[in-house]
Formats: structure tokens, C-alpha cells, sequence
């Protein structure tokens, strides 16, 4: 039971790390993704206004693949991309989350990357 509670504590330890370096500007804002056991999340952020710009989860009753597999990566990265070209952003930096760029954070980040966002 200790081992989860270190292995969050580590990420989220990377994550500020991260953070320090990574920031979303109005031009380039920030694409900040969230894994959880049964879904994962995606918001692209404009951190010098505070605001969320654009999101896509796992969880949507419009997602296509539903889930936290690779299937449902996949879809979240598409439909981020889709709702973010639709507000005219096309660049963006890529926030892992404290998370190792494998599996499904790679998929994610993938499928954004073929669906037209840049980074």
C-alpha cells in the first residue's frame, strides 16, 4: 500500500519539475495531459490567463473509444487536436504530467500530432 502512495508523491514531484520549464503562452499554450486507472484527460491551457482553452476526456459521452487504453488515447488526442484546430491553435508545448512518455501518454500525444497540432 506504501508503494502508491510514494509512486504519486514522485510524479507529482516530476510534475513540478516540469512545470518550472513548461509554460502556455497565448501563442504557444500548454497541452496538459491526466491519467487515472480507468480514463484519461487532456486540456490545452493558457497558463498566463488561467484559463482552459480546449478539453477532451476519455469519460465524454461523445468520445469514440472510452476508456484509459490505448484505444481511448488515441481518441482523446484526436478530439483535443479537432477542438483545438476549431479555435485556431495550432501549436502547442506538451505537458506529460509527471507521467514516463510511454504507453498511453505516448499514444495520446501521437494521435495529436497526426490530427494537426504541433509540438
Amino acid at each position: 500500500m506504501k508503494r502508491s502512495i510514494d509512486t504519486d508523491a514522485r510524479r507529482r514531484r516530476i510534475h513540478v519539475r516540469i512545470r518550472r520549464k513548461v509554460k502556455g503562452t497565448p501563442e504557444r499554450p500548454r497541452l496538459a495531459v491526466f491519467r487515472s486507472l480507468k480514463h484519461i484527460y487532456a486540456q490545452i491551457i493558457d497558463d498566463r490567463a488561467g484559463r482552459t482553452l480546449v478539453s477532451a476526456s476519455s469519460n465524454e459521452k461523445g468520445a469514440s473509444a472510452s476508456g484509459g487504453n490505448l484505444a481511448g488515447a488515441r481518441a482523446v488526442g484526436r478530439l483535443v487536436a479537432e477542438r483545438a484546430r476549431e479555435k485556431g491553435i495550432t501549436r502547442v508545448v506538451f505537458d506529460r504530467g509527471g507521467y514516463l512518455y510511454h504507453g498511453r501518454i505516448k499514444a495520446l500525444a501521437d494521435a495529436a500530432r497526426e490530427a494537426g497540432l504541433e509540438f
